[in-house]
């Protein structure tokens, strides 16, 4: 009596569609899982070293950032690291300046946080073209 098609040894066969539906749902479930969250930039045009001497600029606001992340505007000390009080600092300089220079200098060992405050406090203000300055390694202090 025979019930089923014989089959013999060399006729065996992996049924593949199973595992191609698990690779399927697995795919949307890792699309559907994922966020994607797009990280806050800061773009910095970096400065180029050339042969010729830099133009000037008609105003200049200078930040300085000491090593403790104390903030000076042209020289002058600011009540409190603050990026509120920094905004207005730069605010009150630029008065009557439409679009000024804006160089951030800081020290070596300042916070990094408070490099980056700054360069934000000029972003928020529209000064999208500003520079960063550092000493060459010969330099005297």
């Amino acid at each position: 009596m025979k019930f089923g098609p014989d089959r013999s040894e060399d006729d065996t066969a992996i049924d593949l569609a199973p595992m191609i539906d698990m690779v399927f749902l697995l795919l949307i479930f890792f699309m559907v899982t994922t966020t994607f969250q797009r990280e806050a930039e800061i773009q910095i045009d970096l400065p180029e070293a050339k042969a010729a001497a830099a133009q000037k600029q008609e105003f200049v606001i200078e930040i300085i950032i000491d090593n403790s992340g104390r903030y000076f505007v042209n020289q002058k000390r600011l009540k409190d690291g603050r990026v509120e009080t920094l905004m207005s600092a730069i605010q009150l300089t630029m008065a009557g300046h439409p679009k000024p220079h804006v160089i951030i200098s800081s020290d070596r060992a300042t916070p990094y946080q408070a490099v980056v405050a700054a360069m934000d406090a000029v972003r928020q203000l529209g000064l999208n073209k500003f520079s960063l300055t550092t000493k060459q390694a010969g330099e005297a202090k």
